[in-house]
């Protein structure tokens, strides 16, 4: 029966290269960091109206996002909607979309960041207001899940 590798471990204990090579410990065999971010709706310090961006992290060069998640303590309405990425790049982790689960953590990672390599410099993570304004009340928390340094 034939036997493959995945993509971090090709070369390392697959017999292709000799000696073998290291795994990269900062997506193989890596320790996970948190950093959370809890935005109380009802606070004038969260930005709530259509375009407004909200940073929920700030991440450190060699990092990797590996998951990213949400939890609300309420619904964020039915036509407001959060994106999840950078300022250069609103959508890099999650597409807008609305949030109408409340009191369930959902994951919000998109899989074209999930094989991305570890950041090359320090990234600021902000989620970004569309469509329309968020509620005045309740609160929204994210997770997000890194490997590294």
């Amino acid at each position: 029966m034939a036997k493959g590798y995945s993509a971090e471990l090709v070369g390392v204990i697959d017999g292709t290269k000799v000696p073998d090579l290291k795994a990269d410990g900062r997506v193989y065999g890596a320790r996970l960091r948190a950093y959370q971010a809890t935005f109380d709706m009802a606070s004038s310090t969260v930005k709530k109206v259509v375009a407004d961006t909200n940073v929920i992290a700030q991440i450190p060069a060699n990092e990797k996002v590996v998951a990213i998640l949400m939890l609300a303590s309420v619904t964020m309405g039915a036509s407001a909607t959060i994106a999840v990425g950078t300022a250069s790049t609103p959508a890099k982790y999650r597409a807008a979309a609305t949030f109408t689960t409340a009191n369930v953590p959902t994951p919000t990672m998109l899989s074209s960041a999930g094989d991305d390599a570890p950041l090359s410099a320090e990234e600021e993570i902000i989620f970004t207001v569309g469509t329309a304004d968020l509620p005045g009340a309740g609160i929204l928390q994210f997770w997000v899940i890194t490997t590294g340094r």
